[in-house]
């Protein structure tokens, strides 16, 4: 048997290709859209890509499930699990809980999972040749390593009313499944630590059933509902605004993109124009080169593993955009962007034309320290706004702070002061850096970035004790 693990960092989504050497076949489990990255798998391996199987519809990453059945001619195997609401809607094999997938001398048993989503499976795999007894459990949103897929994203992001509690139900019914698996089978998830499917992903790729069931919170509450029920949807991250348009792009006939996309580099009089028109620029530097010199009017989303989340959020799927990014990054995002299903990616500058074209133009600001927080504190009439989640502002926070999570900022501007000075701050000075970007783009000028955060103000606290 082969198997290689396809982990993409910026989505904390993983990948799989699992393929039978005597066949030379291969499956594709829950593959991203860029899907270039499987046919230089299979190609080095001397095998052809003819299953890809998805465990669910997703909604954090746009699959390329039809993009690689397109290229490969391969069979898409998918849920037919979950009402109306959940059928994926172009052409595809249709599978239940406790059919099984042949390939070459691999079977995969469908497992329906639902609690993160109605319609979610699970393979089991086993691998003849070697054994009788299954090895290997691909549970995409169903257990993570230490964790298990939150059931609340269908009502948080795509706004279906009630569904929550009744996917908490099918989560602990489903766990009580889970736990009579061999303890020696691999489960190999859809995700690790950074994804907001959950609260407590472990950093780890792969874990075992054994394992899970004497170290996942979740497997520690099977004998009281209520408390799984109270633990499983408290305390979970805000889920991306963009979830919502990955569940509907995932299920319906779509437009396919079989290739990573070229983006032009705009001369000064396109850029010149790219302003007049309004649209949206995105400057992808590290916040301390943007403070060094900016453009009013854009934002701040650094290129690390948090840019396509933060670009879901802000950046809406039917409006252009433009990136200012080194020339030598535009290829990796772009093809962040796209696993997103952001395609308007109309064209980018350099920060070296940025200087170039906006000569004497450019905008500068000074984070601020602890010092100059307290002092501002001490004289008053001051507004202190903390940028992070929910959850993280209740376990701590500056006294007299308002909580207004940085993905929703711009729908809350109206609480933002404008009569008296506001200090801005979030955990270590990433997120506070986007929020800067966005309200000097929204006209507040009397803003400043507190870069340390909570993380600086609290080990100050911590010194006194």
């Amino acid at each position: 048997m082969f198997f290689e693990l396809v982990y993409d960092k910026s989505l904390a989504q993983a990948s799989y290709v699992i393929g039978c050497q005597a066949a030379g076949v291969a499956a594709v489990i829950d593959p991203k859209r860029d899907v270039d990255t499987y046919l230089q798998v299979a190609k080095a391996n001397n095998m052809k890509i003819t299953h890809i199987l998805e465990t669910h519809i997703h909604a954090d990453f746009l699959s390329g499930s039809r993009e690689l059945a397109a290229l490969t001619g391969a069979e898409m195997y998918l849920s037919d699990e979950g009402d109306e609401n959940w059928k994926y809607e172009f052409p595809h094999n249709k599978v239940k809980g406790g059919d099984v997938i042949k390939m070459g001398n691999l079977t995969f048993e469908v497992i329906h999972t639902p609690g993160h989503t109605p319609e979610s499976i699970s393979f089991l795999l086993t691998d003849k040749p070697a054994s009788q007894e299954p090895v290997m459990f691909f549970t995409g949103d169903f257990v993570f390593v230490g964790d298990v897929g939150r059931p609340d994203l269908l009502e948080q992001a795509a706004g279906l009313k009630g569904t929550q509690d009744i996917g908490a139900a099918q989560m602990y019914d489903s766990l009580h499944e889970f736990n009579k698996l061999g303890d020696y089978i691999q489960v190999w998830p859809g995700h690790g630590a950074g994804s907001a499917c959950g609260k407590a992903l472990g950093a780890v790729p792969m874990t075992t059933v054994g394992y899970e069931k004497i170290r996942n919170w979740a497997l520690q509450l099977l004998n009281d509902k209520s408390a799984f029920t109270k633990e499983l949807l408290s305390g979970q991250p805000e889920p991306p605004k963009y979830f919502a348009m990955m569940k509907k792009l995932n299920k319906v006939d779509r437009k396919l993109m079989t290739e990573v996309p070229k983006v032009k580099n705009l001369s000064n009089k396109e850029f010149d124009q790219i302003k007049s028109e309004g649209l949206k620029i995105i400057d992808t530097r590290p916040w301390q080169d943007y403070a060094k010199g900016f453009l009013k009017g854009t934002f701040s989303i650094t290129n690390n593993n948090s840019f396509s989340t933060w670009m879901g959020w802000y950046v809406n799927y039917d409006e252009n955009f433009v990136l200012i990014a080194n020339e030598n990054q535009v290829e990796d995002l772009t093809r962040k962007l796209m696993r997103i299903g952001l395609d308007n990616f109309y064209g980018y500058i350099t920060p070296a034309q940025l200087n170039e074209f906006e000569k004497g133009k450019l905008e500068t600001f000074e984070p601020i320290d602890k010092d100059a927080v307290e002092a501002k504190l001490n004289v008053g009439n001051v507004q202190i706004v903390d940028v992070r989640g929910v959850s993280e502002f209740n376990k701590g926070h500056i006294e007299g702070a308002d909580n207004l999570f940085v993905g929703k900022l711009q729908q809350n501007l109206d609480k933002i002061a404008k009569d008296k000075p506001v200090i801005i701050h979030c955990q270590s000075g990433a997120r506070s850096a986007i929020a800067y970007s966005i309200l000097r783009a929204n006209g507040f000028d009397n803003i400043e970035n507190y870069a340390g955060g909570w993380a600086d103000w609290s080990s100050k606290l911590r010194q006194l004790v």
